[in-house]
């Protein structure tokens, strides 16, 4: 038996290696998924008034988190298609701004549009880390009871959005 046993833990790892070769990279397992999202309140971006934005407000709706950054390439790339969402309006979308240190956030959106409802400011980043992100761009679905039911890492595409999140929003009634 001792004989068999370095044989037996060998075929043991190259099964996880294996299995591990055909994951999506960018399919990084959320705690939160069915649990409630992190709740905050922050500064909304470009508001001199002092406004402030909590999920708590977004109670009763199925919406979308987009975890942003002016200084993102991706974040960029991602505009346009929420952009062309935020005009047909199937859900609302809520641009969570992550450590825009250089504080660019309000003269993009003023340039560019913005397809958000609210835009947060997550200027220290504690936000991002209470709903595990790992980089820009993120986005998190949010139903009415304010339960996290799908996390996407990366930029949405036509595709993503088509694949993805419309199904989600389908089951959730949205």
């Amino acid at each position: 038996m001792k004989r068999w046993l370095p044989l037996v833990i060998f075929l043991v790892l190259v099964g996880f290696f294996a299995k591990g070769l055909f994951l999506n990279p960018r399919e990084v397992p959320s705690p939160f998924i069915g649990k409630p999202a992190p709740a905050f309140t922050l500064p909304v971006v470009g508001d001199a008034g002092g406004r402030t934005f909590s999920p708590a407000e977004m109670k009763g709706k199925v919406w979308l988190l987009n975890v942003w950054a002016p200084w993102c390439v991706s974040c960029r790339q991602e505009h346009p298609v929420l952009m062309e969402l935020a005009q047909s309006q199937p859900v609302p979308i809520v641009g969570l701004n992550w450590k825009d240190k250089d504080r660019e956030a309000a003269q993009l959106l003023a340039q560019q549009g913005s397809p958000y409802v609210a835009v947060p400011d997550d200027l220290s980043g504690k936000v991002g880390i209470d709903y595990g992100v790992t980089g820009t761009p993120e986005t998190y679905l949010i139903d009415r009871d304010g339960i996290v039911r799908l996390k996407h890492v990366g930029p949405i595409s036509p595709e993503v959005w088509k694949d993805k999140i419309e199904p989600k929003l389908k089951e959730l009634g949205a």
